[in-house]
């Protein structure tokens, strides 16, 4: 099988490198409110996950798995060439992101993730029937599908103004066929809720209280995740482009406190 990598984006920064991914129908302009003040105290290394943006869509099933993405992500910091980092996750992104911190946490100083029903949920999407129904409208509709999706980032009216722009300039790039084996491969076995109370990792959850949906797993994680801190924010979905400011200062603090 030919290697195929994730199209990555390293900014120039005053730290450690820190990953950031997004989630489902998003891109690397998901973090567009966020990267200046990052760079004070870390190097931002933005991916696009398979069938997003600038990365591209496999074939095969087996790389949408969420621990073909641990790979992925620990080649790209193998090719930073950095012992240890910081990684942020949105979404879906951040159940990824959560799968890496357990399964390699001696290579990860801090975690920080915003709302993710993926990544702690019983169950993700309604189970497996209503999810294969929903690749499948996803892969039957296109575009015009897509552009029209509940879980699309780009329609949100909570998003700030500038981050929504540049998400709809780049909603041309989401391929169907990929966001379709993202919620057929990814999603149904994002969450890692057994496996929470294995948590090593400094972690702080930047939790929108607007979304009711992730109230039982943000508690859910507070009562059972060793090492974690929740700072609840006036937002919805995506704290980091809803209150980016907010976002931005909580995570600078976290940061700051780790890397003393």
């Amino acid at each position: 099988m030919a290697e195929v990598g994730l199209h990555v984006d390293v900014h120039e920064g005053n730290g450690p490198p820190v990953l950031l991914v997004h989630g489902i129908m998003a891109g690397r302009a998901l973090w567009d409110a966020n990267l200046e003040e990052l760079r004070a105290v870390a190097t931002p290394v933005v991916v696009e996950l398979f069938g997003h943006g600038r990365s591209p869509t496999p074939v095969e099933e087996v790389f949408y798995q969420p621990a073909a993405y641990v790979t992925q992500f620990e080649r790209i910091r193998n090719q930073l060439g950095a012992e240890r980092w910081l990684v942020i996750g949105q979404s879906l992104g951040a159940a990824l992101t959560l799968r890496y911190v357990l399964d390699r946490p001696e290579r990860v100083i801090g975690h920080v993730i915003t709302n993710s029903v993926s990544a702690l949920a019983r169950s993700v999407g309604g189970g497996a029937q209503e999810m294969e129904s929903a690749a499948r409208r996803i892969e039957e509709g296109g575009h015009g599908v897509l552009s029209e999706h509940s879980l699309n980032p780009a329609r949100s009216r909570r998003i700030v103004g500038p981050v929504r722009e540049a998400l709809a300039a780049d909603q041309h790039l989401l391929d169907p066929a990929g966001i379709a084996a993202a919620v057929r491969h990814t999603a149904q076995g994002a969450s890692s809720r057994t496996r929470a109370g294995e948590n090593r990792v400094p972690t702080l959850i930047v939790a929108g209280t607007r979304e009711k949906a992730f109230e039982e797993p943000c508690r859910f994680a507070e009562a059972t995740m060793p090492f974690v801190e929740v700072t609840r924010v006036d937002a919805g979905h995506s704290p980091n482009a809803e209150v980016p400011d907010v976002f931005n200062e909580a995570v600078r603090r976290f940061v700051t406190r780790l890397l003393v």
